[in-house]
Order: structure tokens, then sequence, then C-alpha cells
């Protein structure tokens, strides 16, 4: 049986093995399947265009959601308070209010709670990170006699309500065991009970159960001891889930208001977000916007700085080559 060979096909792919043509074939085939249209769709004029004005009406609707109120707040905190209540969506019709951000670093000493919701957050941050690798470690990498029925524990507490361990939460930082004083208007009161992270140690874990095992049992063969193994193996291995853990960390520690709102009722240690809603009915209104504006810019530049390490973190990221 004779076989044509088509004459828009290149000499080189009629000498392939038929196995992998037919493995280029299917990749081609696959890739044609991810999107609604398919290649041979996008060719057609019409469907070309539409599809591009779609995509383009579509894309600039997502910007103009998720930038819009950002954009407003940003414009609202240099502007006149006059102009914002009577213009809301003017752009400066009597100029700039720049005054509003300096008053609401000085005169409502937004700079004071600025520094005191960084110093909760960085202590958060530190604390949980340490919980969920050591746990994770401990569970995954070290994998104690019981340690399925551990992971299972706490895995059921992810199901119990925050709210139900407000009470009894709140018991155990006024009267501490083994300390003998209150935690009450300390930042250990906010910090150790940001540790007890179920999420975090499992989704730890799960990251440490992909790593591979021959790098484990090397480091152990040539003399690695627990610590070594997790301090030169493990975590330079894990900066993907690490940069996940801090954005998660970080984000929830920057808008936390009960828990903090509780513990921490001295007005000298309150972080942003207890003081901004006590401060709202006594404050200019061009003030607090701005004093809003600086407490909402610190998380955007945050997630901007991280957001390939978060976006990377599903994977190895790299950790392994070869």
């Amino acid at each position: 049986m004779t076989t044509t060979i088509p004459a828009d096909v290149p000499l080189h792919e009629t000498i392939e093995p038929e196995g992998k043509r037919a493995k280029r074939a299917r990749v081609v085939l696959e890739d044609a399947d991810r999107g609604i249209l398919s290649p041979a769709d996008w060719r057609r004029p019409h469907v070309r265009i539409v599809g591009t004005v779609f995509n383009v009406i579509l894309g600039i609707s997502l910007v103009i959601i998720g930038l819009l109120p950002l954009l407003w707040l940003l414009k609202s905190a240099v502007t006149p308070t006059q102009d914002t209540l009577t213009n809301p969506l003017s752009l400066f019709p009597n100029g700039l209010a720049w005054s509003n951000i300096s008053k609401a670093w000085n005169d409502v000493q937004i700079g004071s709670f600025f520094f005191n919701t960084i110093w909760m957050a960085v202590g958060e941050w530190a604390v949980q990170l340490l919980v969920a690798t050591t746990g994770g470690y401990a569970l995954s990498v070290l994998k104690p006699r019981y340690g399925k029925i551990i992971s299972g524990l706490v895995l059921a507490t992810l199901f119990v309500p925050a709210v139900v361990l407000l009470v009894p939460l709140y018991l155990t930082i006024l009267h501490p065991p083994l300390i003998g004083h209150s935690l009450i208007n300390t930042f250990w009161a906010v910090w150790l009970p940001a540790g007890a992270s179920a999420f975090n140690v499992l989704l730890v874990m799960r990251f440490f159960d992909s790593l591979p095992r021959e790098v484990f049992e090397a480091a152990r063969t040539d003399g690695a001891g627990t610590f070594r193994l997790f301090w030169s193996i493990v975590l330079p291995m894990s900066k993907p889930i690490l940069g996940v853990v801090s954005v998660f960390a970080i984000n929830a520690a920057w808008a936390d208001f009960l828990w903090p709102n509780l513990v921490l009722t001295d007005i000298g240690i309150q972080p942003l977000s207890v003081r901004l809603p006590q401060i709202q009915s006594s404050t200019d209104l061009g003030v607090y916007l701005a004093a809003l504006t600086i407490a909402t810019l610190i998380p955007v530049v945050i997630f901007l700085i991280f957001q390939r390490t978060f976006l990377r973190g599903g994977g190895l990221g790299g950790a392994v080559k070869g």
C-alpha cells in the first residue's frame, strides 16, 4: 500500500517514528482543545474580530472593577473634604489637599498605629511560620508512629467555628498556665494564638509530602541529623510554600479586628484595624480617607512583591532540577 505524503508536511516529519509523530499530534490536539474556540475557528475573520473585541472589553472591565475603588480612595485621600462630599466622582475640582496625609500621619497618630500593625503582623508571621514548618516537618518527613492520628485531629479543628473558641482562648490569655500573669495588652496575646493555625500546618505538610524522599535519604546517609535536615535541606526546597504562608499570615494579621480588639485595649498598642473604626466619628472625612489609604496600600504592595511566589506555591517551584 502506497502512502502519500502531503505537500505541506516538512520532510523531516516523514522520517519520524510513528510513535513520536502520534505523540506530537496528540499534544497538538490537546493544546487545541484547551480553549473555547479551536485554531480553525480563530482563522475565520469574523470569529477572530469578535473574539478579540470580547477579550479586550472583558479585560478592561476586570481592570476597572478591580482598580476603580482603590483609585477612588487614592484620589479622595488628597481631595478636600468638601469636594469629596459635593462631587465625589470629580477629579480635583478645587485642587489637591496633600495636608490630609500629613494630618492623618501626625495629628491622628496613624504613624504610631501603623508601626503597631507592622510589629503585630511581623510577630504573627514569625510564629505562624515557625509552627507551620516544624509541624509540617514532623508530620510529613519524620512521620511519627501516630502521625496520621495527629494529622486527623489537626484537620478536625478546621471544622470548629472560630467564634466558639473566643471565650476559652480569652480565658487562657487572661490566666495563662505556667506564666503567672495575664498577657492582655501585650503583643504575645495576639502572636501566640495566631500560631495555632491548622490550615497552615496542613498546607505545609502537603507540600513537604511532594518533596523527593531520595534527597532526605541521601542527607541522612551523609550524616545529617533531624535539625540539619530541616534547616539545610527541607527549608531551602520550600521557598514557594513559605511565600504562600507568609502572604496569608501578613494579610490576615493586617485585617484582623475582633481578636486584637478584645485583648489590646490599650490605645498605645492598638493596630490600624482596631483604631480606624474608633476615630471615624471624630475625624475629618478627608483625613480619615487618607488614613484608610495608608492602611490599604501596604497589603497591596506586599501582594505585588510576593505574587510570583504565591502563584508558584502549588508546585515545587524549581526546587529540584533534573
